[in-house]
Protein backbone atom coordinates (compact mmCIF):
# COMPACT_ATOMS: atom_id res chain seq x y z
CA UNK A 1 0.00 0.00 0.00
CA UNK A 2 0.90 3.30 -0.86
CA UNK A 3 1.39 5.43 2.45
CA UNK A 4 -1.09 8.31 2.80
CA UNK A 5 -0.47 11.67 3.88
CA UNK A 6 -1.41 12.64 7.85
CA UNK A 7 -2.70 15.90 8.92
CA UNK A 8 -2.69 16.84 12.37
CA UNK A 9 -5.77 17.72 14.58
CA UNK A 10 -6.13 20.30 16.43
CA UNK A 11 -7.47 18.24 19.27
CA UNK A 12 -4.26 16.66 19.33
CA UNK A 13 -1.70 19.43 19.10
CA UNK A 14 2.01 18.90 17.99
CA UNK A 15 2.14 15.50 19.45
CA UNK A 16 4.11 12.92 17.96
CA UNK A 17 4.11 8.81 17.78
CA UNK A 18 2.91 7.31 21.00
CA UNK A 19 1.90 10.66 22.54
CA UNK A 20 -1.07 11.45 24.12
CA UNK A 21 -3.94 13.95 22.92
CA UNK A 22 -4.56 17.76 24.60
CA UNK A 23 -6.69 17.93 27.54
CA UNK A 24 -9.90 19.92 26.53
CA UNK A 25 -8.25 23.00 28.80
CA UNK A 26 -5.26 22.78 27.16
CA UNK A 27 -6.89 22.74 24.27
CA UNK A 28 -9.46 25.70 25.13
CA UNK A 29 -6.06 27.93 25.86
CA UNK A 30 -4.81 26.79 22.33
CA UNK A 31 -7.81 28.02 20.94
CA UNK A 32 -7.64 31.57 22.72
CA UNK A 33 -3.90 32.06 22.20
CA UNK A 34 -4.65 31.48 18.72
CA UNK A 35 -8.12 33.69 18.29
CA UNK A 36 -5.96 36.53 20.28
CA UNK A 37 -3.30 36.29 17.47
CA UNK A 38 -5.43 36.38 15.11
CA UNK A 39 -7.37 39.28 16.07
CA UNK A 40 -4.05 41.09 17.14
CA UNK A 41 -3.25 40.61 13.44
CA UNK A 42 -6.28 41.95 12.06
CA UNK A 43 -6.06 45.14 14.49
CA UNK A 44 -2.26 45.94 13.15
CA UNK A 45 -3.85 45.35 9.27
CA UNK A 46 -6.82 47.86 9.92
CA UNK A 47 -4.81 50.53 11.51
CA UNK A 48 -2.14 50.38 8.92
CA UNK A 49 -5.07 51.22 6.35
CA UNK A 50 -6.23 54.30 8.63
CA UNK A 51 -5.51 57.72 7.04
CA UNK A 52 -3.41 59.86 8.43
CA UNK A 53 -5.68 62.42 10.11
CA UNK A 54 -7.55 59.37 12.14
CA UNK A 55 -3.92 58.87 13.85
CA UNK A 56 -3.67 62.11 14.64
CA UNK A 57 -2.06 63.73 17.79
CA UNK A 58 -3.75 66.41 20.19
CA UNK A 59 -3.35 69.78 18.69
CA UNK A 60 -1.40 71.77 20.79
CA UNK A 61 -2.83 75.37 19.36
CA UNK A 62 -6.44 73.93 20.50
CA UNK A 63 -5.43 71.43 23.66
CA UNK A 64 -2.85 71.05 26.12
CA UNK A 65 -1.38 73.20 29.10
CA UNK A 66 -0.56 76.96 29.30
CA UNK A 67 2.82 77.85 29.88
CA UNK A 68 3.40 79.40 33.54
CA UNK A 69 1.63 82.52 33.57
CA UNK A 70 4.67 84.75 34.80
CA UNK A 71 2.87 88.19 34.02
CA UNK A 72 4.71 87.29 30.51
CA UNK A 73 2.06 89.77 28.43
CA UNK A 74 -1.36 91.27 28.20
CA UNK A 75 -3.09 89.40 24.73
CA UNK A 76 -6.26 91.59 25.63
CA UNK A 77 -8.09 88.89 25.74
CA UNK A 78 -11.68 89.05 27.53
CA UNK A 79 -12.83 86.82 30.35
CA UNK A 80 -16.21 86.01 30.75
CA UNK A 81 -18.06 85.29 34.10
CA UNK A 82 -20.08 82.56 34.01
CA UNK A 83 -23.48 84.55 35.83
CA UNK A 84 -23.20 86.71 32.36
CA UNK A 85 -23.57 83.71 30.05
CA UNK A 86 -27.44 83.89 28.62
CA UNK A 87 -29.43 82.90 25.81
CA UNK A 88 -28.50 86.78 24.42
CA UNK A 89 -25.05 85.53 23.91
CA UNK A 90 -26.01 82.17 21.71
CA UNK A 91 -23.71 81.97 19.03
CA UNK A 92 -20.76 84.47 20.33
CA UNK A 93 -17.55 82.76 21.18
CA UNK A 94 -16.21 83.35 24.92
CA UNK A 95 -13.39 82.11 26.78
CA UNK A 96 -13.26 82.18 30.54
CA UNK A 97 -10.88 80.85 33.62
CA UNK A 98 -13.35 78.06 35.41
CA UNK A 99 -12.49 75.12 37.61
CA UNK A 100 -13.71 71.64 36.85
CA UNK A 101 -16.25 70.84 39.05
CA UNK A 102 -17.04 67.34 37.33
CA UNK A 103 -16.74 65.61 33.84
CA UNK A 104 -18.40 62.48 32.45
CA UNK A 105 -17.44 60.83 28.95
CA UNK A 106 -20.35 59.07 27.06
CA UNK A 107 -19.14 57.71 23.25
CA UNK A 108 -17.41 60.22 21.14
CA UNK A 109 -18.68 63.40 23.84
CA UNK A 110 -16.88 64.81 26.69
CA UNK A 111 -19.37 66.74 29.08
CA UNK A 112 -17.44 69.12 31.81
CA UNK A 113 -19.24 71.00 34.27
CA UNK A 114 -17.15 73.96 35.21
CA UNK A 115 -17.25 76.50 38.18
CA UNK A 116 -16.21 79.71 38.97
CA UNK A 117 -17.24 80.60 42.47
CA UNK A 118 -21.38 80.20 42.53
CA UNK A 119 -21.92 80.04 39.07
CA UNK A 120 -21.40 77.12 37.09
CA UNK A 121 -22.35 75.87 33.38
CA UNK A 122 -22.13 72.80 31.34
CA UNK A 123 -19.48 72.72 28.30
CA UNK A 124 -19.43 69.59 26.10
CA UNK A 125 -17.00 68.32 23.66
CA UNK A 126 -17.81 66.33 20.69
CA UNK A 127 -15.90 64.52 18.17
CA UNK A 128 -15.52 66.75 14.66
CA UNK A 129 -12.54 67.66 12.76
CA UNK A 130 -11.29 70.27 15.05
CA UNK A 131 -11.91 67.85 18.24
CA UNK A 132 -10.16 64.43 18.09
CA UNK A 133 -10.27 61.24 20.12
CA UNK A 134 -6.99 62.60 21.78
CA UNK A 135 -8.85 65.80 22.87
CA UNK A 136 -11.86 63.51 24.04
CA UNK A 137 -9.11 61.79 26.26
CA UNK A 138 -7.51 64.82 26.84
CA UNK A 139 -10.54 66.38 28.51
CA UNK A 140 -11.73 63.14 29.99
CA UNK A 141 -8.35 62.56 32.03
CA UNK A 142 -8.46 66.01 33.85
CA UNK A 143 -8.60 65.68 37.69
CA UNK A 144 -11.29 67.68 39.11
CA UNK A 145 -10.75 71.34 40.25
CA UNK A 146 -8.17 71.84 37.73
CA UNK A 147 -8.36 75.22 37.07
CA UNK A 148 -9.10 75.78 33.20
CA UNK A 149 -8.98 78.19 30.39
CA UNK A 150 -12.09 77.21 27.95
CA UNK A 151 -12.58 78.95 24.43
CA UNK A 152 -16.27 77.95 22.87
CA UNK A 153 -19.10 78.56 21.39
CA UNK A 154 -22.60 79.71 23.87
CA UNK A 155 -25.47 77.04 22.46
CA UNK A 156 -28.64 77.37 23.72
CA UNK A 157 -29.61 74.06 25.09
CA UNK A 158 -32.98 71.96 24.03
CA UNK A 159 -33.69 71.22 27.66
CA UNK A 160 -32.50 72.38 31.27
CA UNK A 161 -29.29 71.54 32.52
CA UNK A 162 -30.60 70.88 35.85
CA UNK A 163 -27.13 70.39 37.90
CA UNK A 164 -25.96 74.06 36.69
CA UNK A 165 -26.77 77.61 37.72
CA UNK A 166 -26.82 78.58 33.68
CA UNK A 167 -29.67 76.38 33.15
CA UNK A 168 -30.33 77.70 29.39
CA UNK A 169 -27.19 77.56 27.95
CA UNK A 170 -23.97 75.04 27.76
CA UNK A 171 -20.33 75.39 25.87
CA UNK A 172 -19.56 73.83 22.87
CA UNK A 173 -15.34 73.34 23.66
CA UNK A 174 -13.18 74.75 20.83
CA UNK A 175 -10.27 75.12 22.83
CA UNK A 176 -9.41 73.79 26.32
CA UNK A 177 -6.70 74.14 27.85
CA UNK A 178 -4.86 73.55 31.68
CA UNK A 179 -4.20 76.59 33.42
CA UNK A 180 -3.10 75.01 36.99
CA UNK A 181 -2.94 71.50 37.48
CA UNK A 182 -3.65 69.84 41.15
CA UNK A 183 -0.74 67.93 42.34
CA UNK A 184 -2.23 65.82 44.87
CA UNK A 185 -5.16 63.50 45.35
CA UNK A 186 -8.33 65.37 46.61
CA UNK A 187 -8.64 64.87 50.64
CA UNK A 188 -12.58 65.66 49.91
CA UNK A 189 -14.71 65.92 47.63
CA UNK A 190 -16.84 68.98 47.10
CA UNK A 191 -20.26 66.69 46.96
CA UNK A 192 -19.30 65.39 49.85
CA UNK A 193 -18.62 68.72 51.50
CA UNK A 194 -21.77 70.48 50.12
CA UNK A 195 -24.44 67.68 50.79
CA UNK A 196 -27.06 69.07 53.08
CA UNK A 197 -27.27 69.03 56.30
CA UNK A 198 -30.86 67.21 56.85
CA UNK A 199 -29.43 64.26 54.64
CA UNK A 200 -25.74 64.18 56.47
CA UNK A 201 -27.87 63.84 60.08
CA UNK A 202 -30.27 61.63 58.70
CA UNK A 203 -27.55 59.32 58.03
CA UNK A 204 -25.45 60.11 61.32
CA UNK A 205 -28.72 59.07 63.51
CA UNK A 206 -29.50 56.07 61.55
CA UNK A 207 -25.83 55.05 62.25
CA UNK A 208 -26.01 55.79 65.96
CA UNK A 209 -28.99 54.06 66.44
CA UNK A 210 -27.33 50.87 65.18
CA UNK A 211 -24.18 51.21 67.12
CA UNK A 212 -26.55 51.40 69.98
CA UNK A 213 -28.34 48.22 68.97
CA UNK A 214 -24.72 46.80 68.53
CA UNK A 215 -23.60 47.34 71.60
CA UNK A 216 -26.66 46.16 73.79
CA UNK A 217 -25.93 42.97 72.10
CA UNK A 218 -26.16 40.30 75.14
CA UNK A 219 -22.49 38.37 75.28
CA UNK A 220 -24.49 35.37 74.27
CA UNK A 221 -26.05 36.90 70.96
CA UNK A 222 -24.97 34.47 68.30
CA UNK A 223 -22.53 35.80 65.54
CA UNK A 224 -25.07 35.90 62.75
CA UNK A 225 -27.25 39.01 64.85
CA UNK A 226 -23.46 40.52 64.79
CA UNK A 227 -22.76 40.63 61.52
CA UNK A 228 -26.47 41.09 60.60
CA UNK A 229 -26.06 44.64 62.53
CA UNK A 230 -22.74 45.09 61.24
CA UNK A 231 -23.82 45.09 57.84
CA UNK A 232 -26.71 47.20 58.62
CA UNK A 233 -24.03 49.92 59.56
CA UNK A 234 -22.48 49.88 56.34
CA UNK A 235 -25.21 49.84 54.03
CA UNK A 236 -26.74 52.93 56.38
CA UNK A 237 -22.83 54.73 55.38
CA UNK A 238 -24.38 56.00 52.09
CA UNK A 239 -22.34 59.21 52.19
CA UNK A 240 -18.80 59.80 53.31
CA UNK A 241 -18.96 62.20 55.95
CA UNK A 242 -16.89 65.52 56.08
CA UNK A 243 -15.65 66.04 59.62
CA UNK A 244 -14.73 69.47 61.32
CA UNK A 245 -11.05 68.09 61.10
CA UNK A 246 -11.03 67.51 57.72
CA UNK A 247 -12.28 70.72 57.13
CA UNK A 248 -10.64 72.72 58.60
CA UNK A 249 -7.11 71.08 57.59
CA UNK A 250 -8.05 72.02 54.12
CA UNK A 251 -10.18 74.80 54.25
CA UNK A 252 -9.10 75.94 51.01
CA UNK A 253 -11.52 73.06 49.73
CA UNK A 254 -13.98 73.44 51.94
CA UNK A 255 -14.82 77.09 51.51
CA UNK A 256 -15.01 76.11 47.68
CA UNK A 257 -18.55 74.63 48.53
CA UNK A 258 -21.37 76.96 47.00
CA UNK A 259 -23.05 77.24 50.28
CA UNK A 260 -19.77 78.54 51.86
CA UNK A 261 -18.98 80.91 49.21
CA UNK A 262 -23.15 82.31 49.83
CA UNK A 263 -21.96 82.26 53.41
CA UNK A 264 -18.82 84.74 53.02
CA UNK A 265 -20.81 87.12 50.85
CA UNK A 266 -23.55 87.60 52.91
CA UNK A 267 -21.15 88.29 55.45
CA UNK A 268 -19.58 90.76 52.91
CA UNK A 269 -23.03 92.38 52.65
CA UNK A 270 -23.75 92.70 56.30
CA UNK A 271 -20.88 94.76 56.71
CA UNK A 272 -21.28 96.90 53.13
CA UNK A 273 -24.70 97.54 54.07
CA UNK A 274 -23.65 98.70 57.88
CA UNK A 275 -20.98 100.84 56.46
CA UNK A 276 -23.49 102.20 53.69
CA UNK A 277 -26.33 103.27 55.81
CA UNK A 278 -24.31 104.27 58.29
CA UNK A 279 -22.44 106.60 56.30
CA UNK A 280 -25.42 108.23 54.53
CA UNK A 281 -26.41 109.08 58.41
CA UNK A 282 -23.55 110.93 58.88
CA UNK A 283 -21.49 108.49 60.55
CA UNK A 284 -17.45 108.66 59.91
CA UNK A 285 -15.65 105.23 60.26
CA UNK A 286 -12.37 105.07 62.83
CA UNK A 287 -9.76 102.63 63.54
CA UNK A 288 -8.91 102.17 67.35
CA UNK A 289 -5.97 100.76 68.83
CA UNK A 290 -6.58 97.24 69.83
CA UNK A 291 -3.16 96.47 71.89
CA UNK A 292 -4.11 98.52 74.85
CA UNK A 293 -2.52 99.12 78.40
CA UNK A 294 -5.88 97.93 80.51
CA UNK A 295 -8.68 95.94 80.31
CA UNK A 296 -11.54 97.62 77.99
CA UNK A 297 -14.76 96.49 80.08
CA UNK A 298 -12.56 94.83 83.23
CA UNK A 299 -13.45 91.53 84.43
CA UNK A 300 -11.08 88.48 83.58
CA UNK A 301 -12.62 87.72 80.11
CA UNK A 302 -9.29 89.41 78.71
CA UNK A 303 -5.89 88.33 76.70
CA UNK A 304 -3.05 88.95 77.86
CA UNK A 305 0.16 89.74 75.58
CA UNK A 306 3.65 90.77 76.64
CA UNK A 307 4.43 94.03 74.90
CA UNK A 308 8.63 94.65 75.40
CA UNK A 309 9.34 94.90 79.00
CA UNK A 310 5.68 95.58 79.68
CA UNK A 311 2.22 93.91 79.74
CA UNK A 312 -0.60 94.85 77.63
CA UNK A 313 -3.92 93.46 76.83
CA UNK A 314 -5.93 92.69 73.55
CA UNK A 315 -8.57 94.86 73.33
CA UNK A 316 -12.80 93.37 74.21
CA UNK A 317 -14.25 96.21 72.51
CA UNK A 318 -13.70 99.72 71.08
CA UNK A 319 -16.27 101.34 73.48
CA UNK A 320 -13.95 103.68 75.06
CA UNK A 321 -11.96 104.71 72.20
CA UNK A 322 -15.57 105.55 70.58
CA UNK A 323 -16.81 107.14 73.47
CA UNK A 324 -13.51 109.18 73.07
CA UNK A 325 -14.46 110.09 69.55
CA UNK A 326 -18.09 111.59 70.63
CA UNK A 327 -15.82 113.54 73.12
CA UNK A 328 -13.36 115.01 69.96
CA UNK A 329 -17.06 116.11 68.47
CA UNK A 330 -16.89 113.55 65.90
CA UNK A 331 -20.51 113.09 66.74
CA UNK A 332 -21.26 109.74 65.22
CA UNK A 333 -18.64 107.46 64.96
CA UNK A 334 -18.57 103.54 63.43
CA UNK A 335 -15.98 100.67 63.48
CA UNK A 336 -15.36 97.54 62.02
CA UNK A 337 -13.10 95.42 63.28
CA UNK A 338 -11.47 92.59 65.44
CA UNK A 339 -12.66 92.15 68.49
CA UNK A 340 -11.01 89.60 71.59
CA UNK A 341 -12.66 87.89 74.10
CA UNK A 342 -10.99 85.30 76.14
CA UNK A 343 -13.87 83.23 77.23
CA UNK A 344 -13.46 79.60 77.04
CA UNK A 345 -17.22 78.80 76.18
CA UNK A 346 -17.63 75.75 73.73
CA UNK A 347 -20.62 77.22 72.69
CA UNK A 348 -22.07 78.25 68.86
CA UNK A 349 -22.24 81.44 70.15
CA UNK A 350 -19.26 82.36 71.53
CA UNK A 351 -15.91 83.52 69.64
CA UNK A 352 -12.18 84.45 71.19
CA UNK A 353 -12.11 86.69 68.36
CA UNK A 354 -14.67 88.00 66.32
CA UNK A 355 -15.64 90.98 63.95
CA UNK A 356 -17.41 93.46 65.57
CA UNK A 357 -19.39 96.26 64.08
CA UNK A 358 -19.69 99.18 66.18
CA UNK A 359 -21.19 102.75 66.59
CA UNK A 360 -21.63 105.36 68.77
CA UNK A 361 -23.73 108.50 68.42
CA UNK A 362 -23.86 111.87 70.63
CA UNK A 363 -27.87 112.33 71.19
CA UNK A 364 -30.02 115.92 72.60
CA UNK A 365 -32.30 114.69 74.81
CA UNK A 366 -33.26 110.71 74.80
CA UNK A 367 -31.31 107.66 74.15
CA UNK A 368 -33.98 106.46 71.91
CA UNK A 369 -32.94 108.80 69.52
CA UNK A 370 -30.16 106.47 69.19
CA UNK A 371 -32.16 103.03 69.56
CA UNK A 372 -34.31 105.07 66.13
CA UNK A 373 -31.01 105.08 64.54
CA UNK A 374 -30.36 101.50 64.94
CA UNK A 375 -33.64 100.41 64.10
CA UNK A 376 -33.59 101.64 61.12
CA UNK A 377 -30.11 100.51 60.39
CA UNK A 378 -31.14 96.83 61.02
CA UNK A 379 -34.27 97.03 58.95
CA UNK A 380 -32.07 98.78 56.00
CA UNK A 381 -29.41 95.38 56.62
CA UNK A 382 -32.82 93.23 56.37
CA UNK A 383 -34.04 94.64 53.53
CA UNK A 384 -30.93 95.04 51.68
CA UNK A 385 -30.24 91.45 52.03
CA UNK A 386 -33.72 90.53 51.03
CA UNK A 387 -33.76 92.32 48.16
CA UNK A 388 -30.22 92.30 46.62
CA UNK A 389 -28.49 89.01 48.26
CA UNK A 390 -31.07 86.29 47.30
CA UNK A 391 -29.15 83.82 45.44
CA UNK A 392 -26.98 83.69 47.86
CA UNK A 393 -29.45 82.88 50.61
CA UNK A 394 -30.54 80.22 48.29
CA UNK A 395 -26.85 78.62 48.22
CA UNK A 396 -26.67 78.70 52.13
CA UNK A 397 -30.81 77.34 52.52
CA UNK A 398 -29.66 74.64 49.96
CA UNK A 399 -27.18 73.04 52.44
CA UNK A 400 -28.36 74.46 56.05
CA UNK A 401 -32.11 74.82 55.27
CA UNK A 402 -33.54 77.83 57.71
CA UNK A 403 -36.75 79.42 57.76
CA UNK A 404 -37.68 82.56 56.15
CA UNK A 405 -36.41 85.85 58.61
CA UNK A 406 -39.60 88.10 59.49
CA UNK A 407 -39.26 91.45 61.11
CA UNK A 408 -41.60 94.40 61.27
CA UNK A 409 -41.11 98.01 60.31
CA UNK A 410 -40.68 100.12 63.29
CA UNK A 411 -39.23 96.79 64.96
CA UNK A 412 -40.50 95.80 67.70
CA UNK A 413 -39.66 96.75 71.22
CA UNK A 414 -40.27 95.19 74.71
CA UNK A 415 -39.26 96.61 77.92
CA UNK A 416 -37.01 93.91 80.58
CA UNK A 417 -40.11 93.71 83.12
CA UNK A 418 -42.37 92.81 79.84
CA UNK A 419 -40.08 89.92 79.29
CA UNK A 420 -40.06 88.55 82.51
CA UNK A 421 -43.62 88.36 83.11
CA UNK A 422 -43.84 86.74 79.29
CA UNK A 423 -41.41 83.91 80.54
CA UNK A 424 -42.86 83.52 84.01
CA UNK A 425 -46.28 83.07 82.07
CA UNK A 426 -44.11 80.57 79.96
CA UNK A 427 -43.20 78.35 83.50
CA UNK A 428 -40.02 80.09 83.88
CA UNK A 429 -38.71 80.68 87.55
CA UNK A 430 -36.88 84.25 86.93
CA UNK A 431 -35.98 87.09 89.68
CA UNK A 432 -37.13 90.79 88.77
CA UNK A 433 -33.40 91.71 88.24
CA UNK A 434 -31.69 88.23 86.86
CA UNK A 435 -29.88 87.83 83.51
CA UNK A 436 -31.75 86.53 81.03
CA UNK A 437 -29.59 82.78 80.25
CA UNK A 438 -29.33 81.25 77.23
CA UNK A 439 -32.19 79.05 77.32
CA UNK A 440 -34.74 81.45 78.47
CA UNK A 441 -32.94 83.97 75.63
CA UNK A 442 -34.71 81.11 73.09
CA UNK A 443 -37.64 81.04 74.73
CA UNK A 444 -38.51 84.14 74.86
CA UNK A 445 -37.85 84.42 71.25
CA UNK A 446 -40.13 81.88 70.24
CA UNK A 447 -43.21 83.39 72.75
CA UNK A 448 -42.22 86.78 71.19
CA UNK A 449 -42.33 85.10 67.48
CA UNK A 450 -45.67 83.21 68.26
CA UNK A 451 -47.22 86.34 69.31
CA UNK A 452 -45.63 89.11 67.57
CA UNK A 453 -44.27 87.77 64.39
CA UNK A 454 -41.33 88.32 63.76
CA UNK A 455 -37.61 86.83 64.23
CA UNK A 456 -35.81 90.61 65.62
CA UNK A 457 -37.04 92.41 68.63
CA UNK A 458 -35.22 94.65 70.57
CA UNK A 459 -34.70 94.44 74.52
CA UNK A 460 -34.89 97.78 76.50
CA UNK A 461 -33.94 98.85 80.10
CA UNK A 462 -31.65 95.92 81.51
CA UNK A 463 -30.95 95.64 85.20
CA UNK A 464 -27.72 97.90 86.29
CA UNK A 465 -26.26 94.44 88.02
CA UNK A 466 -25.98 92.65 84.44
CA UNK A 467 -24.74 95.91 82.33
CA UNK A 468 -20.85 97.76 82.52
CA UNK A 469 -19.80 100.29 84.69
CA UNK A 470 -20.31 102.99 82.03
CA UNK A 471 -24.10 102.57 81.64
CA UNK A 472 -26.00 105.31 82.80
CA UNK A 473 -28.69 104.40 85.21
CA UNK A 474 -32.61 104.81 84.37
CA UNK A 475 -33.61 107.90 86.08
CA UNK A 476 -37.04 106.65 86.48
CA UNK A 477 -35.50 103.45 88.95
CA UNK A 478 -31.80 103.34 88.91
CA UNK A 479 -31.79 99.51 89.22
CA UNK A 480 -32.28 99.70 85.88
CA UNK A 481 -30.42 101.38 83.18
CA UNK A 482 -31.07 103.27 80.09
CA UNK A 483 -29.57 100.03 77.61
CA UNK A 484 -30.91 97.64 75.35
CA UNK A 485 -30.26 94.35 73.59
CA UNK A 486 -31.10 93.17 69.67
CA UNK A 487 -32.29 89.43 69.10
CA UNK A 488 -32.43 87.54 66.02
CA UNK A 489 -34.05 84.15 66.19
CA UNK A 490 -34.11 84.14 70.39
CA UNK A 491 -30.19 84.91 70.16
CA UNK A 492 -28.76 88.95 71.22
CA UNK A 493 -26.52 89.81 68.33
CA UNK A 494 -26.48 93.69 70.25
CA UNK A 495 -25.79 95.00 73.47
CA UNK A 496 -25.45 98.95 74.13
CA UNK A 497 -26.93 101.60 75.73
CA UNK A 498 -27.05 105.29 77.07
CA UNK A 499 -23.31 105.85 78.28
CA UNK A 500 -22.06 108.02 81.82
CA UNK A 501 -20.67 111.05 80.32
CA UNK A 502 -20.14 112.96 83.70
CA UNK A 503 -16.50 112.01 84.99
CA UNK A 504 -17.10 112.10 88.67
CA UNK A 505 -19.74 109.73 88.33
CA UNK A 506 -18.14 107.41 85.96
CA UNK A 507 -15.18 107.08 88.17
CA UNK A 508 -17.86 106.26 90.85
CA UNK A 509 -19.20 103.37 88.68
CA UNK A 510 -15.51 101.90 87.42
CA UNK A 511 -14.76 101.86 91.46
CA UNK A 512 -18.05 99.87 92.35
CA UNK A 513 -17.60 97.36 89.43
CA UNK A 514 -13.75 96.78 91.06
CA UNK A 515 -12.01 98.64 87.96
CA UNK A 516 -8.33 99.87 88.67
CA UNK A 517 -9.15 103.64 87.57
CA UNK A 518 -5.04 104.16 86.68
CA UNK A 519 -5.93 101.86 83.89
CA UNK A 520 -8.54 103.92 82.48
CA UNK A 521 -7.66 107.16 83.38
CA UNK A 522 -7.29 108.32 80.08
CA UNK A 523 -10.42 107.59 79.04
CA UNK A 524 -12.37 109.18 82.28
CA UNK A 525 -10.23 112.05 81.80
CA UNK A 526 -11.59 112.70 78.18
CA UNK A 527 -14.86 113.76 79.93
CA UNK A 528 -13.48 116.61 81.64
CA UNK A 529 -13.40 119.01 78.66
CA UNK A 530 -17.19 118.63 78.62
CA UNK A 531 -18.88 115.77 77.11
CA UNK A 532 -22.06 115.48 75.23
CA UNK A 533 -24.62 113.09 76.32
CA UNK A 534 -24.36 109.98 73.56
CA UNK A 535 -25.24 105.91 73.51
CA UNK A 536 -23.93 103.24 70.79
CA UNK A 537 -23.75 99.28 70.43
CA UNK A 538 -21.59 96.27 69.88
CA UNK A 539 -22.63 93.88 67.03
CA UNK A 540 -20.92 90.44 66.40
CA UNK A 541 -20.63 89.79 62.73
CA UNK A 542 -20.77 86.63 62.78
CA UNK A 543 -23.14 85.90 64.98
CA UNK A 544 -25.79 87.78 62.83
CA UNK A 545 -24.70 86.30 59.46
CA UNK A 546 -25.46 82.91 61.33
CA UNK A 547 -28.95 83.68 62.67
CA UNK A 548 -30.27 85.55 59.83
Amino acid sequence: MSEQPTTTNPTQGEAGEGSQPLSKKAQNKLKKEQEKAAKKAQMKQESDKQPAEQQEALNPEHFGELPLIQSQQRTGKVFEKIGNLNKSKADQVVTLRARLHNSRGKGNLVFLLLRQSTESIQAVLSKNERVNKPALKFASSLSKETLLEVEGIIRVTPSPVEATTQTDVEIEVTKLFVASKVLLPLPLQLEDAGRPLPIVEAQQKEIAEIEKKIAALDVNASEEDKQRLIQQKAEAAKFPIVGQDVRLDYRILDLRVPAHQGIFRIQSAVGKLFRDHLTSQGFVEIHTPKIISGASEGGAQVFKVKYFETDAFLAQSPQLYKQMAICSDIERVFEIGPVFRAENSFTHRHLTEFVGLDLEMAFNEHYHEVLDVLDNLFVSIFEGLAKNYNSELQLVNQQYPFEPFQFLKPSLRLEFPQAIAMLREAGENIGDFDDVNTAQEKLLGRLVKEKYHTDFYILDKFPKAVRPFYTMPSPQDDRYTNSYDFFVRGEEIVSGSQRIHDPVFLERRARECGIEVRTIQSYIDAFKFGAPPHGGCGVGLERLVMLY
